[in-house]
């Protein structure tokens, strides 16, 4: 497969994913581009929950979503107990936190000089990513 073609089936799994936690009403949702600075992906995708209940029903959706589409996740850590979990996707990792966890944390920060996409929290679906991204 050449690079142009893996960087579109990355993005259309990205948007897959973002859309399954919007389904769950996720909230304060970023994607950050860290392609060019890691090793390890291609893009993080970072969402909050308001309790552990919520953030593990945006887990489930994830999964489910992805799983009607063929795609399996390479690990998943946390989804008991509720306040982060990680989901690795191989080309993108999803963090799905408890508000306070998440607060506490700040791994954005950590990336702030990488491209990002603010999903506002009224948001429904979104279509494509954007330039740049």
């Amino acid at each position: 497969m050449d690079k142009r073609k893996a960087d579109a089936d990355t993005k259309k799994r990205v948007v897959l994913c973002v859309n399954a936690a919007l389904e769950k009403k996720a909230t304060n949702l970023i994607i950050l581009k860290v392609k060019e600075v890691s090793s390890v992906t291609d893009y993080f995708i970072i969402c909050s929950g308001s309790s552990d209940r919520q953030v593990q029903a945006v887990a489930a959706s994830i999964q489910e979503t992805l799983k009607k589409a063929g795609i399996a996740p390479l690990g998943v850590e946390g989804e008991n107990i509720g306040k982060w979990v990680l989901m690795d996707y191989g080309d993108f990792i999803v963090h799905i936190f408890y508000d306070p966890t998440r607060q506490f944390y700040e791994i954005e920060r950590l990336w702030s000089e990488v491209p990002q996409m603010a999903i506002a929290d009224d948001t429904i679906k979104i279509k494509a990513l954007k330039r740049g991204m």
